[in-house]
């Protein structure tokens, strides 16, 4: 950590020695821009720009303002052999910042703070590196295999296969030590796992392709799922990470990785329904996504009883045959209920704006209870003071807000279910 913290406002100089602010914020950078990954499957990837991405997330290395301080033209050097995941760190910079010329500033250390996340035994030369990348020949994706599918790019059809891992498997930890290092770039709040509880599942996309007349692996994705217990006697995955890295976004492979694990969860009837771990924005219209496309199949959620309102077939074809809870079967159900009704119409949609409102409006039903605590313990002037966020047109403001976070989201969702 450096000594400087950025708190400077002004042009002035420190400890009387006429160092500026613009000079000092001539050595901070933004970590996010200095970061180049690769995924390397020959050697040429090396000096190939087109094969490098950067994370979206520094805080957790570098800290809340995602900046390294004490380096001009700074770059880190992060790189993966493609399938197996050896690993490569290093960094180069044109100046450093020098604690006698610059009042004692210290650079922050890069790459120790990387290296403490990352498995050791990575390579700090490039050399050394480079004699893995032939060995990536020999690497085999980790598992049983579950599914396997094509998509079609302007390079041509690209193949891909997802298979179910456990730590029992040899090499396995390893590797996954090393991948789960992306969480920390590309997962806001990612943390790492307890991966010696055998409740973990570990779900693993590959790119099967053709190299030196021979097929190879590159590591695409994973999702994790913990086996929770539901009372009495069964069940309840809960979906914890789910990561396809930036070269293989845009495909597809999200849905398709849901769609395998909901299906090998769904295979063991000791599942009660699948949950999902606090889910970004993102990930939160992957699952409602895929859940419409699932739900749409099911008789209950037919187009003619939609517009009936959300009833107790939904709920239970959605956790009978699809494991899907009642709370997102009822998500699930105002989406679709949402393609169904002609929004230009006034009465239809004002229809459905009530329905969804309605469910919205049950947190506040709760409050009048908790208001009429408020009434024996207060002062009749403290009360005043308290009631003003219970006030109707307060409720009234947040129960629109709500709303149209939420139909925003679904138009977003039936967006892609048009297309799909």
């Amino acid at each position: 950590m450096s000594l400087w913290d950025g708190s400077m406002h002004d042009s002035s100089t420190s400890s009387g020695m006429g160092l500026s602010r613009n000079e000092l914020e001539s050595f901070v950078c933004r970590a996010n821009d200095v970061i180049d990954i690769k995924l390397v499957r020959q050697e040429s990837d090396l000096e190939n720009n087109k094969t490098t991405f950067r994370p979206e997330l520094t805080h957790q290395v570098f800290g809340e303002t995602e900046n390294i301080f004490g380096y001009k033209d700074l770059v880190v050097k992060l790189y993966y052999t493609a399938g197996r995941l050896t690993t490569y760190l290093n960094m180069s910079y044109s100046q450093k910042v020098d604690p006698v010329r610059h009042e004692g500033m210290q650079a922050d250390e890069v790459l120790k703070n990387i290296a403490e996340k990352i498995p050791p035994g990575f390579c700090t030369n490039i050399d050394d590196f480079s004699m893995y990348i032939p060995k990536e020949a020999t690497f085999q994706p980790y598992g049983t295999l579950l599914h396997s599918y094509k998509r079609e790019t302007e390079g041509g059809d690209r193949q891909f296969e997802i298979y179910k891992a456990d730590m029992s498997i040899p090499g396995f930890r390893e590797f996954h030590e090393r991948l789960q290092m992306f969480v920390l770039w590309f997962i806001d709040a990612g943390s790492f796992i307890d991966v010696d509880d055998e409740k973990w599942n570990y779900y693993l996309i590959f790119e099967k392709y053709a190299c030196d007349g021979n097929h190879r692996y590159a590591t695409v994705g994973y999702l994790t799922a913990y086996s929770y217990y539901a009372y009495p006697d069964k069940l309840r995955p809960r979906i914890s990470q789910v990561l396809v890295l930036p070269p293989f976004q845009r495909l597809g492979h999200g849905v398709e990785l849901l769609q395998t694990a909901y299906r090998d969860m769904r295979e063991n009837n000791d599942v009660l329904d699948i949950t999902v771990e606090d889910p970004s924005e993102e990930f939160l219209r992957l699952r409602d996504f895929v859940d419409c496309m699932n739900c749409k199949v099911l008789p209950a959620f037919s187009p003619q009883l939609l517009q009936d309102g959300f009833t107790a077939d939904m709920a239970q074809q959605a956790q009978e045959k699809l494991k899907i809870n009642k709370k997102q079967a009822r998500r699930v159900y105002e989406i679709l209920r949402l393609e169904q009704t002609d929004i230009s119409n006034a009465a239809a949609f004002r229809e459905f704006r009530l329905d969804v409102k309605r469910r919205l409006n049950a947190p506040f039903r709760k409050e009048s209870s908790y208001i009429e605590k408020l009434r024996k313990v207060l002062k009749p002037e403290e009360l005043v003071v308290a009631m003003e966020d219970f006030s109707v047109e307060n409720r009234q403001a947040k129960l629109e807000e709500m709303f149209q976070d939420n139909l925003t989201h679904y138009k977003r969702v039936l967006d892609r279910l048009a297309v799909a």
